[in-house]
């Protein structure tokens, strides 16, 4: 494998993760919640994607990343203020920044237009100049105070050189510079080569020899420049190790009577500068003030040390094809092991004690591993809500509309697995609640609303599921012009009496749009549908709400793993299933007097002076044409992810175990009622239960009776 390439490649997943800082740190200064921090946190991003493309030659990448590096430091000098027009031309320019990534990676085209308009854009912002910068612009009133006179600089007279300038530079290296290859004398060169140079080395917080570390760094530099270049050019020197260095850059103004002093010595020779000029005893006592804040330096150095040593060492980039074949082999590990437990049963060997702990030990240990293997594949959702950020403004400006996203729950983890696959439905989502759901400004103002409309993306753990909410503060469901939409393509009949959420879940039927014209966001029919097979393959659910005028809410619940859950294995008529045992709540026998006939052919069970309904599950999956006898069974109380509690009727419950979680979308089709399918211990197939479904089916809103599912 070709070095450059590998080093190529981790570059540009680095740009990944700054483009997630850079993302979030941007939305919070638009928000107004970004401090100082936020702003350095910003344009480190940008820097460092600038310098890793400068290495790399990406000429486009670099061009377009110093302009925004530039805009970015105007604003942390605060020389420009993040104003909302400022903002707005910041998050295109990471829209655009993503795009020169994805380009210089993958090459294609790429829409130099854009990217000039852009640079334009940004440029005219740094042009401007707030009048508290105007002010420190003003010409200096003149004093007889020379700043240097402790270090014993004498300035250089400006009527000799008008435009020569005085540069007091601080410059102490912390661990991490020299661990990446940097070197402090390159630095000092690169200094000389602007003008003369005079460079003190102090030496102070060398500690002794037997508490040295030998990876730290205890040296720092104070130097005086003399040259004829603005600070951006002393600034440039260091642009690259400016994050790994305590850095400051004074511009000192020169008195223009004080007498021309002797050019310093080049750094050339710097040892004979440094003993020279000034000497050491003077400037000794000339650096007290500074060594009095040596102490909180060397603290600060040797904490960012420590925390760059703890990232080296925890942390590990691992190829993702390594991490999937480890989760294929921990499922075959839960399979076997769950086998040699049923063979050791059948054998009756499970009496003797030693081979009962063994078994047990053997379990415990599996279970571990695999919690431990699916922590590895476990993300937060935040960089796919990121992604939506983008997804929202291009949107408002293609439809002239005002929006603001907000995110919550960023930090709920997932599987990876999900994530990658909830990209496409969540991006129709929140299209279709830009371009469906909230209204156009001036509409918004004349119901009361502000013009600024709100999409909000919500993610929260909730029994052993992810719940996934994206809602927004416009017009809500017409359910009046759904259903005429629906009767207009013969989705259903004018004559047929539907609840609203039965109008609701219209909006999931093939070939169902509103739209009145075909655009390039919507109006083709395709969408909606796509959503909630999407859903569905992922063994998850999708549910509706809406108020009128007030806004929807599109919930979507998903498994936080796609390989293992744990489960009750019961038995359904001549077939064996799986319930997730994070949907039940308690399980019983019923007793006599215990179940109520409810209307011709439903029924109600009591618990604790209420009434659940109750569902033969072989009944409605077709196992079996007739009820069964409520007396025969056992009965499992779940509860749905709307909280709605019903209560399951099984024939008998054979275990409860760990089962792998084996896909039916990708080896069979979906089946309604059904989430996916295992391999139990003793080779056998079980269907595991979509609980959520099969209670729907009961109330006859999704589930059609005639389905049969056998063998």
């Amino acid at each position: 494998m070709d070095p450059m390439q590998a080093i190529r490649d981790t570059f540009f997943q680095e740009c990944e993760e700054q483009l997630g800082e850079l993302e979030t740190g941007l939305l919070a200064m638009e928000n107004g919640s970004g401090d100082e921090e936020t702003v350095n946190a910003v344009f480190r991003a940008v820097h460092s994607i600038k310098g890793g493309a400068g290495a790399f030659k990406l000429d486009k990448l670099v061009k377009f990343a110093h302009v925004f590096e530039t805009t970015l430091d105007k604003i942390r000098t605060g020389l420009l203020a993040a104003s909302s027009p400022v903002m707005k031309s910041m998050l295109r320019a990471a829209d655009v920044l993503a795009d020169l990534v994805t380009f210089s990676r993958e090459g294609g085209t790429f829409d130099d237009a854009r990217s000039n308009e852009l640079i334009a854009e940004l440029s005219a912002h740094c042009e401007q100049k707030p009048a508290e910068a105007e002010a420190q612009e003003a010409p200096a009133e003149e004093t007889d105070n020379n700043p240097f006179a402790a270090l014993g600089w004498e300035p250089v007279a400006l009527a000799i050189e008008p435009d020569l300038h005085e540069y007091i530079i601080s410059f102490k290296p912390k661990a991490e510079l020299y661990s990446k290859g940097n070197e402090t004398t390159r630095l000092l060169r690169e200094l000389a080569r602007l003008g003369p140079l005079n460079v003190h080395c102090e030496t102070a917080d060398i500690p002794l020899l037997a508490n040295l570390e030998p990876e730290q760094s205890y040296l720092s530099w104070r130097a005086l420049l003399r040259s004829d270049q603005d600070i951006s050019a002393v600034q440039a020197v260091f642009e690259f190790v400016d994050t790994e260095c305590h850095l400051d850059i004074e511009k000192v103004e020169i008195n223009p009577e004080a007498p021309p002093e002797p050019e310093p010595a080049p750094v050339a020779q710097a040892s004979a500068a440094v003993e020279a000029k000034p000497a050491v005893e003077e400037i000794k006592a000339a650096l007290d003030a500074v060594k009095a804040a040596a102490p909180p330096l060397r603290e600060a150095a040797k904490a960012d040390a420590n925390a760059v040593a703890n990232v080296t060492q925890n942390t590990i980039r691992v190829d993702l094809d390594r991490v999937d074949r480890l989760i294929n082999l921990v499922g075959e590990l839960v399979i076997n092991q769950a086998m040699l437990t049923q063979r050791v049963l059948e054998a009756g060997a499970v009496k003797n004690a030693s081979i009962a702990t063994g078994l047990d030990d053997l379990e415990h240990l599996t279970r571990e591993i695999q919690e431990s293997v699916m922590a590895i594949r476990a993300q937060p959702v935040r960089p796919l809500f990121q992604r939506m950020s983008r997804i929202v403004r291009e949107i408002a400006d293609a439809t002239g509309k005002n929006v603001r996203l907000k995110t919550e729950g960023e930090g709920a983890e997932v599987d990876r697995t999900v994530i990658e696959r909830l990209a496409d439905p969540l991006t129709h989502m929140i299209r279709n609640a830009v371009d469906h759901g909230l209204e156009r400004p001036e509409a918004r103002v004349a119901a009361g609303k502000a013009a600024q409309g709100e999409v909000r993306l919500s993610a929260a753990h909730k029994s052993g599921r992810v719940v996934i909410e994206v809602s927004d503060d416009g017009r809500g469901i017409d359910r009046s012009r759904v259903k005429a939409k629906a009767v207009e393509k013969g989705l259903i009949t004018a004559d047929m009496l539907l609840s609203d959420s039965e109008i609701d879940n219209l909006l999931f039927m093939p070939g169902f749009s509103t739209a009145e014209t075909v655009s390039n966001i919507s109006g083709r029919g395709v969408g909606m549908d796509v959503v909630k097979r999407s859903i569905q393959a992922l063994g998850g659910r999708i549910s509706i709400t809406s108020k009128p005028g007030q806004g929807s809410t599109f919930s979507l619940s998903l498994p936080l793993t796609l390989a293992v859950l744990d489960g009750m294995v019961v038995k359904v008529a001549d077939q064996t299933l799986v319930v997730p045992l994070n949907s039940i709540l308690e399980t019983m026998k019923p007793k006599g007097g215990e179940v109520y006939g409810l209307g011709p052919d439903s029924q109600v069970i009591g618990i604790r002076g209420g009434f659940t309904p109750l569902i033969d599950v072989g009944y409605e999956l077709g196992f079996r044409m007739e009820r069964a006898d409520p007396m025969q069974g056992v009965t499992l109380l779940i509860e749905t992810e709307g909280g709605v509690r019903s209560a399951l009727m099984v024939d008998a419950i054979q275990d409860q175990r760990q089962v792998v979680i084996k896909s039916l979308e990708a080896n069979y089709g979906h089946v309604e009622g059904i989430a996916a399918a295992t391999i139990l211990g003793d080779g056998r197939i079980a269907l595991i239960l979509d609980t959520d479904a099969i209670v729907a089916a009961s109330c006859g809103r999704s589930l059609p009776s005639e389905m049969l599912l056998a063998g």
